[in-house]
């Protein structure tokens, strides 16, 4: 003990020396322009730099141990990206580090909730010990809700037990978005466990209240709950903040909300509000690239870039009590983005930890991969045959889950069908109504729900996929139980991933056989394999730009208006089952 005392001494007498200028620095950043957050100004000034903490900013000319010239340069503080779910992007922590690192990211807080639905704390355990010796500063918030409600079956549930033993594990910083509204609302007594758990250790607690006002947000609210995603107007915006909510505008591959927010961020509102992506997804990362591309979409439609720059570093560094982190100042953290401008915000070269890990917008160090083999057996489905996708009722109308173009949201529709002698009700392709269903993959129940949806265009065949936010059982839409059937047998088989059957023939497949969510493969693997999945899907006459995202959303029973889980139809409002028939 004494001796780590000693050495953190020795380590801090060393760094005061090289602030005085009385030593070299290890790192010296050399002829940049500093974009200060905290005072909003933009000047040159050289930065030094020891072990991986920032020792000095000013006129630091003796010559570093290693120095990197950043003439012409703007220096900015490292990415935050303060709501993410990594497993959206299909990508193993190393690999998605490997993906946002040359972007300027060098921070992700993340909700594991995904895999915690899969497989529980193991899973968020995984993924820690996947992301240790990498250049990213992995944060996790603790997922509240697993499962996300009491509609569906998820492979895990977390009381308020399992919620303090992750908020005392190193690396959780706070409650993850708590999505059960009507438990916090009605006094659940778990849902407020969890609340309590969070605010017994002073931790942030991120909310999900879509659409939620008046005294219902009131009760959100005053319950401990600090910021909210979901927020997608104006008004909605302007409410959430007047109330004391922190405003996280999202701008991901689904749900783009930047450009009807921007709006309520002035001088007086941007310090409580940050940037995140949420759900980002290969393509996206791999050819628009990450909060770099919020940088230029912010800047773009008229907001100031040292506000935009503030949004994904102090502000959400300050708000998530990461105190070391968000600035280019003595004693911070030594994670710097140089970039050609403030408009354009391409990311030249990267120091993570006082260490460059970019150099000419490319990465220059090497990440680990780690294989874990707990994670590849997560499949647990209780056989059953082609007919338990039949649907017969007993009248002549059925609730439709209707898709609305670039959202999450679907509509709640009724529409007149044929049946047959039997009361039997088919898929009919030439009114864009397929079937759909989901089936529990977690503890083999044998549980389907079943229902009708409209939207995707599908002439021929099913897609199905094991990516059905939150609780990840397997979703199938066709025009066809025999095709339906062959696509769940074949992520069954995979261990996961997204499949197009047509015919009974395997048309294409992207493996996840990570927790049913991962691949194992690199970035540009994962998006050529997608691509393809996607050509074969427009031939077919799917319409959505993304359809096995849309199709994961259509299982997340917390998101208006109609959604189907594996215990049925939800009517989102309602909060409970419905039946097929209204």
């Amino acid at each position: 003990m004494m001796n780590l005392l000693i050495s953190k001494i020795h380590s801090l007498r060393r760094r005061i020396e090289v602030a005085r200028g009385m030593r070299p620095a290890d790192l010296l950043l050399r002829g940049g322009k500093v974009v200060n957050v905290l005072t909003g100004e933009v000047y040159k000034a050289n930065i030094a730099i020891c072990n991986n903490v920032i020792a000095g900013v000013g006129d630091y000319y003796r010559d570093g141990i290693e120095i990197h010239d950043a003439e012409g340069l703007y220096l900015l503080p490292g990415f935050i990206d303060a709501h993410v779910h990594i497993e959206s992007s299909m990508l193993s922590v190393p690999e998605y580090a490997r993906a946002v690192i040359p972007h300027g990211t060098t921070t992700v807080i993340c909700d594991p909730h995904e895999i915690a639905n899969v497989m529980g704390l193991e899973g968020i355990k995984c993924l820690f010990r996947s992301g240790r010796d990498i250049p990213l500063n992995l944060f996790v918030m603790a997922s509240s809700c697993v499962p996300a409600t009491h509609l569906e079956t998820s492979g895990a549930a977390f009381s308020s037990k399992e919620i303090e033993e992750m908020l005392q594990w190193d690396g959780v910083i706070g409650l993850a978005e708590v999505m059960n509204v009507p438990g916090v609302l009605n006094g659940n007594e778990t849902s407020l466990g969890k609340l309590l758990a969070a605010q017994k250790r002073g931790y942030p607690i991120d909310g999900h209240a879509p659409q939620l006002s008046g005294k219902d947000l009131n009760a959100y609210i005053a319950s401990g709950v600090r910021s909210d995603h979901e927020v997608t107007s104006k008004e909605e915006a302007i409410e959430k903040l007047r109330l004391g909510m922190y405003l996280m505008i999202r701008e991901g591959s689904v749900a783009r909300n930047m450009e009807d927010l921007l709006p309520v961020v002035n001088q007086s509102t941007y310090r409580r509000c940050m940037f995140v992506t949420d759900d980002e997804h290969p393509h996206d990362l791999l050819n628009r690239g990450h909060m770099d591309h919020i940088l230029r979409r912010a800047v773009s439609l008229g907001l100031d870039p040292v506000m935009a720059i503030s949004m994904i570093t102090i502000n959400p560094a300050r708000i998530f009590m990461i105190n070391d982190s968000g600035a280019i100042a003595p004693g911070y953290r030594a994670d710097i983005v140089a970039v050609n401008d403030l408009k354009d915000f391409r990311v030249k070269s990267v120091v993570k930890d006082g260490k460059l890990v970019v150099r000419e917008g490319k990465l220059a160090c090497d990440i680990p991969h780690v294989e874990d083999d707990m994670m590849k057996k997560t499949m647990r489905v209780k056989d059953f045959a082609p007919e338990r996708f039949k649907i017969r009722i007993n009248g002549r109308k059925v609730r439709v889950i209707e898709l609305i173009r670039g959202q999450i949201y679907t509509r709640h529709a009724i529409e007149d069908v044929q049946v047959d002698d039997d009361g039997e009700v088919s898929a009919d392709p030439s009114r864009d109504l397929l079937k759909i269903a989901v089936i529990e993959r977690h503890n083999a129940t044998g549980n389907i729900g079943i229902g009708f949806v409209r939207g995707f265009g599908l002439k021929e065949g099913a897609l199905a996929s094991s990516v059905s936010h939150d609780s990840h059982n397997i979703i199938v839409a066709g025009t066809n139980d025999r095709d339906m059937y062959k696509a769940v047998k074949e992520i069954i088989e995979m261990g996961g991933g997204h499949v197009i059957v047509k015919g009974g023939e395997v048309l294409g497949r992207l493996s996840l056989p990570i927790a049913g969510l991962l691949s194992n493969k690199s970035l540009e693997d994962v998006v050529k394999e997608e691509e393809k999945l996607l050509t074969i899907a427009r031939g077919l006459g799917v319409r959505p730009v993304s359809p096995f995202i849309k199709l994961s959303f259509l299982a997340l029973p917390v998101i208006p208006e109609l959604k189907i889980t594996d215990k049925g139809l939800v009517d989102v409002k309602r909060f409970e089952i419905v039946g097929i028939e209204p």
